[in-house]
């Protein structure tokens, strides 16, 4: 259905593809991975028309319908999400716009004199938005949004008063009530809360289109997909089987071509030898032209392209007492909404709560609370004896002086580190070479994620209270995070979306769920084998 054949692309000095093949056929649901910068976003938008390869073919089958989803959602304003969300599908939006503003006018009294030709007008719209089944296509986007978590208000409000990950929301539903022939997803698990990732999960698993997709969520790639296909300096790499298969495969591969070039090493070191020893003899010189020609003609085993993962390493953060944080009848409303209603909970050392909940059941809120950074309304939340807090939210990453380097912001809250320590922190945490000149105005979203964490790890509190700490991290850094986390000696109350992060670092769940607040022994796999669920809201699986 799509194939690529022998594609280059060139990107200013980077040569991003060279010689590169690949194909989704329908019904084939494929994972691309590679480092960042690799040209994975380079990728889609050749598949989508938007770029040309510089060489080679991209070929599409005549009448295919391609949707592409990428993290630039561009303006959107002045229409209803659900309006916005219909647009995608073509006529069928602009004519219930129609409709509303016909239905407006039959009721303003200005319009007397117009209403038989308002009314005439009317027939005929509605007539053509029943023969394109627009009743039914505003019940399925209704559907879609709810899968992603929108409350009807949201869905009746206007689209351009939603932050920018609920508009990414929008422009990923869009794509899905499509229902194009491929789907091209540039991330599509980005912003996405637990509940909405697990619906989007099925939906994709439901999905016979060919699908290509990217994602950061290791458990979100090996439900979906079969099939990964690798970017790895310039070449595409096709692997049959889940993420972690793809995984296993690689460092198999790895192994096999680092022996094949150990060993070839070692024969063209015997072979140099013996044509150094001999080459001066005239009783050899037969022999010694032979092995020259042979070793001209060998073809040379590359070593593998190492994957560089730098481990981080904690320093072992002092203790603190065993009570950790105490909330006693805690009382929290935004407005009219009672988010905590005589709340009694406690935090004993080393537990790892990991905090679950649907949107707007209170889990920010609920870190908010035991950081300081709100207070509750009644009641008393406290910290116990020597406890020093981390405390990693998404707005830190707004506090960052955007004038200052990576290497200038690390110094500035470590002025008695020497530099060399300042450069293997920075290292553990993606920066390496010239990165760690960067300005902080500069930096994506992940560099200012892992800066904080770099910068709130380094010197390292007894009680970590994270706030969705993996939104924006690649996969590799995950990986680096969860290990380190994992050697952590101190407490930590956490919220996240990433089920893999949940399963290797939780050792309690607090639920915060619609029927009441709930505490759980054992971690998140303990949770969902006892609950059937993978999040607070979702019917038992089965």
């Amino acid at each position: 259905m799509i194939r690529l054949d022998n594609i280059s692309k060139q990107n200013g000095h980077q040569l991003l593809f060279i010689d590169a093949s690949m194909g989704v056929e329908k019904g084939e649901k494929v994972g691309l991975v590679g480092p960042n910068g690799a040209g994975k976003t380079t990728l889609f938008r050749m598949m989508a028309g938007q770029d040309r390869p510089d060489d080679g073919q991209v070929s599409i089958d005549t009448g295919m319908t391609i949707g592409y989803f990428s993290q630039d959602v561009g303006e959107m304003s002045g229409q209803s999400a659900v309006m916005a969300v219909m647009d995608g599908v073509g006529p069928v939006s602009a004519l219930a716009a129609e409709m509303a503003s016909l239905e407006a006018a039959m009721v303003d009294p200005d319009q007397a004199a117009n209403m038989d030709a308002i009314v005439e007008r009317y027939g005929d719209v509605q007539a053509r938005f029943e023969e394109l089944d627009g009743y039914a296509l505003d019940a399925r986007a209704r559907e879609v949004l709810a899968g992603l978590s929108f409350s009807q208000e949201r869905m009746d409000g206007d689209v351009g008063a939603l932050s920018g990950g609920w508009k990414m929301r929008v422009a990923l539903a869009r794509i899905l009530l499509m229902r194009p022939d491929g789907m091209l997803l540039d991330e599509p698990s980005n912003h996405l809360d637990l509940e909405s990732l697990i619906w989007l999960e099925a939906f994709l698993k439901d999905y016979d289109g060919a699908l290509l997709m990217t994602s950061h969520d290791r458990e979100f790639m090996n439900r979906i997909v079969g099939k990964v296909v690798e970017i790895d300096g310039g070449s595409l790499t096709t692997y049959s089987g889940n993420y972690d298969f793809y995984e296993q495969q690689r460092a198999l591969n790895e192994r096999q071509r680092q022996a094949q070039f150990d060993r070839q090493q070692a024969m063209l070191a015997k072979e140099i030898k013996f044509i150094e020893r001999f080459k001066a003899r005239a009783s050899h010189a037969a022999q010694v032209q032979s092995r020259v020609k042979k070793l001209d003609k060998i073809e040379r085993v590359e070593l593998p392209r190492r994957r560089e993962a730098v481990q981080f390493e904690f320093r072992s953060p002092p203790r603190s007492g065993d009570d950790v944080a105490a909330f006693k009848n805690v009382y929290k409303a935004y407005g009219s909404q009672t988010i905590y209603a005589g709340l009694d909970f406690g935090v004993r050392r080393k537990e790892r709560w990991c905090v679950l909940g649907a949107n707007g059941a209170g889990k920010s809120t609920l870190l908010k609370l035991v950081a300081g950074a709100t207070p509750p309304d009644q009641g008393t939340v406290n910290l116990g004896a020597n406890v020093k807090m981390g405390y990693f939210a998404q707005h830190a990453m707004d506090l960052l002086d955007g004038e200052d380097t990576v290497f200038e912001s690390l110094a500035d809250s470590f002025p008695q580190a020497g530099q060399g320590q300042l450069r293997t922190l920075a290292g553990c945490f993606g920066f390496s070479g010239d990165d760690v000149e960067k300005s902080c105005r500069v930096l994506s979203g992940g560099e200012k994620a892992r800066l904080v964490m770099a910068k709130m790890l380094y010197d390292p509190p007894n009680f970590l209270v994270l706030d969705e700490p993996t939104n924006h991290l690649d996969m590799a850094t995950k990986e680096m995070l969860i290990a380190a986390l994992a050697e952590f000696e101190g407490t930590m109350l956490f919220v996240s979306h990433d089920r893999h992060f949940l399963a290797a670092l939780s050792n309690r769940v607090l639920e915060l769920a619609p029927d009441g607040i709930h505490q759980y022994g054992g971690g998140y796999t303990e949770y969902v084998a006892r609950t059937g669920h993978e999040a607070p809201g979702l019917y038992p699986a089965g």
